[in-house]
């Protein structure tokens, strides 16, 4: 059907979506530790002690006794490590001394627990502030973590690698989905700054309480809540006594291994370098085997009873714009040199894009699979199983979109990818994917191509309709208007897809009925081209251009003295025009295709459930307008046809 633009509808940007069981990802480059002055060899067995504060069964125990073995076997039996874990040796603070005095070798210690000494390494307690493992990972195994680690001399430390004891989670007695979900809880934090002014920024209390004591707070009432990696909240049953958990992943409780500064000098170099490599080299299967653990835990706390609340993608954006001042108020104690480093690797990891095309990224397909995953997940998963959204922004670029698609070919448990709007990126995709034989699905691109080729069998599946019948739809209805239509193309795989459709049609009709012109992206010349055809005897346009260039041809038309009506492909739903362009569309007779029509919910049993779930989902008033509402229904029915 062919409606006006009358809802508000958002801007998609060209986004990969990867629906997985669960996701381990991890980068294993370090920086090298700090140069030490030379020492003679040694010829006898040199026993060195590792102390930690975590017990014996835990996953970072389990890494130190292999740190253990390999660096025997990697020094012929020169140099022996013994694993002191549970405290064996003295609370963190009585380690850290030892190990800086050189009575101690060997350290795992909590980055909360060095803040004293060195502030940068409240880096990873910035709430919300890296999108997720890979890239705070990134960030630890490259040049900020670098600047971290070398820091360490000042406190007579050599820094050799973060380990982890796994990324925080809520629990409270109260669901937490948007930040307004804190406001007058009161939560039990430890002594940290950035950690109460996070939860005062939220609304909440924040009650600082010994961790050891925090069970009987959490039982006895004296706090609604608290934050802690998942091995913490099963160890220490806090999950007995609290109702919901929210799966937030939004900070990190990092262990930086290092060694006594006094100790490592004393070794021979061979000897450093084995030390260091091998710390090294096991930081991979540390976060591993942690990542592992936390989906038994997730299971240990399902059945207490316990409601889990995976965070989906739109509720974390809330939460990272509710406490993105953080960063800046601590700026200083973390350190800018820091967080410039940061902000500069976020910027050269990904080519140059317009701002205006990168905007809000792939909203209404998120929502979508949200809305699914989250009723396949109530309704017991897949084969017993949770499924799990994560979400890569290709940013419309087909290097990056190939990118991100080997990197998910890389995961364990990946059930499909989703593409994005952007056809192009998806065309380039096509070897890889059948290559790699991962089932892509396409809530939106309309290119035939994209399903129609030659790769058999074909693992491309989509659910929206294609240019094969949009195109020639178009016209049919352009030509009702007036006997000569122009036909404005992107100039791309998608516009090309497009003129193939239509050339069986055109030439059937007439010389000179329609005519083909191309838009080119950011063209500055469309007002012109827009002006020349009301000057030319255009009587209707036809329109398949992506959002930005669609809002430069109604502005234009919305200036010509009699603006012609334009018959378009649904491509610019995924743009904000509603909100840009209200003006513009008062003057302009706008129609565009799509697959539904909201007016018709009454009528449609699934599209109202649908609608019924998106609204409580997202808190929506019951007369709120859907978003996009083709990308979201089609992306949901995707997901469940693919389960």
């Amino acid at each position: 059907m062919l409606p006006r633009l009358k809802t508000r509808i958002a801007l998609i940007a060209g986004t990969l979506v990867l629906l997985a069981v669960m996701l381990f990802a991890w980068f294993s480059q370090h920086p090298s530790a700090p140069e030490v002055p030379a020492a003679p060899q040694a010829s006898e067995v040199r026993t060195l002690r590792l102390g930690l504060n975590i017990a014996a069964d835990s996953a970072l125990h389990a890494a130190a006794l292999r740190f253990a073995d390999q660096v025997g076997e990697r020094s012929q039996g020169k140099i022996k490590v013994v694993v002191h874990p549970n405290q064996e040796l003295g609370n963190d603070d009585q380690m850290l001394e030892m190990t800086r005095s050189g009575k101690l070798d060997l350290v795992l210690t909590p980055t909360a627990k060095l803040s004293s000494a060195i502030p940068a390494m409240q880096y990873a307690d910035l709430p919300f502030y890296f999108s997720g493992r890979d890239e705070l990972y990134a960030m630890l195994d490259g040049e900020p973590g670098d600047i971290l680690l070398s820091k360490l001399n000042s406190i007579d430390l050599i820094g050799l690698a973060f380990w982890e004891n796994g990324f925080k989670q809520f629990t409270a007695n109260t669901p937490i989905r948007v930040p307004q979900d804190f406001a007058r809880l009161r939560i039990r934090t430890m002594k940290s700054p950035i950690i109460a002014d996070q939860f005062a920024s939220l609304g909440a209390q924040p009650i600082p309480i010994d961790f050891h004591a925090t069970y009987q707070a959490l039982a006895d009432g004296a706090v609604d809540g608290q934050e802690n990696p998942l091995v913490a909240i099963v160890g220490m049953n806090f999950h007995k006594v609290q109702k919901h958990l929210t799966l937030s992943n939004h900070a990190y409780l990092g262990y930086v291994f290092s060694a006594s500064k006094q100790v490592f000098a004393s070794l021979p170099p061979d000897q450093r370098e084995i030390i260091q490599r091998t710390a090294r080299d096991l930081t991979v299967w540390e976060r591993e085997e942690t990542a592992r653990r936390e989906t038994e835990f997730i299971e240990t706390i399902r059945a207490a009873g316990v409601t889990i609340h995976p965070l989906a993608p739109m509720e974390r954006a809330q939460f990272s714009q509710a406490l993105a001042p953080i960063a800046d108020k601590f700026g200083f104690e973390v350190g800018y040199d820091l967080l410039a480093k940061t902000d500069e690797l976020r910027f050269t990891a990904m080519p140059a894009v317009s701002t205006e095309a990168a905007k809000p990224a792939a909203e209404p397909l998120l929502i979508g699979l949200d809305v699914a995953i989250e009723e396949i997940n109530q309704n017991g998963g897949l084969l017993g199983r949770p499924v799990r959204l994560i979400a890569r922004d290709n940013a419309s670029i087909p290097q990056r979109g190939e990118q991100n698609l080997a990197h998910f070919a890389t995961l364990p448990n990946l059930l499909a990818v989703v593409g994005g709007m952007n056809t192009a990126v998806i065309m380039d995709e096509l070897d890889d994917i059948h290559r790699l034989k991962i089932p892509y699905l396409i809530p939106w691109a309309a290119a035939q191509g994209l399903i129609s080729h030659a790769h058999q069998p074909s693992f491309t599946f989509r659910v929206s309709l294609n240019d094969t019948f949009v195109a020639p739809y178009l016209l049919e209805h352009a030509l009702k208007t007036g006997s000569r239509v122009t036909v404005l193309l992107d100039r791309s795989a998608w516009g090309r897809s497009n003129e193939a459709a239509l050339k069986p049609l055109l030439e059937k009709l007439p010389v000179d009925t329609v005519k083909i012109e191309w838009l080119n992206a950011g063209d500055p010349g469309t007002a012109a081209k827009i002006q020349a055809l009301t000057r030319d005897g255009t009587q209707a346009v036809v329109l398949a251009s992506n959002p930005l260039e669609s809002r430069a041809v109604v502005r234009a038309m919305a200036q010509q003295v009699n603006p012609l009506p334009i018959f378009a492909h649904w491509a610019l739903t995924g743009g904000n025009f509603w909100d840009e362009n209200q003006a513009e569309l008062s003057k302009v007779d706008l129609r565009f295709v799509q697959s539904i029509l909201m007016h018709e919910t009454a009528s449609n049993p699934n599209l109202q459930k649908f609608v019924k779930r998106y609204r409580e989902r997202y808190r929506l008033a019951t007369n709120a307008p859907i978003r996009s509402p083709v990308g979201s229904v089609q992306a949901f029915d995707l997901t469940h046809l693919l389960a």
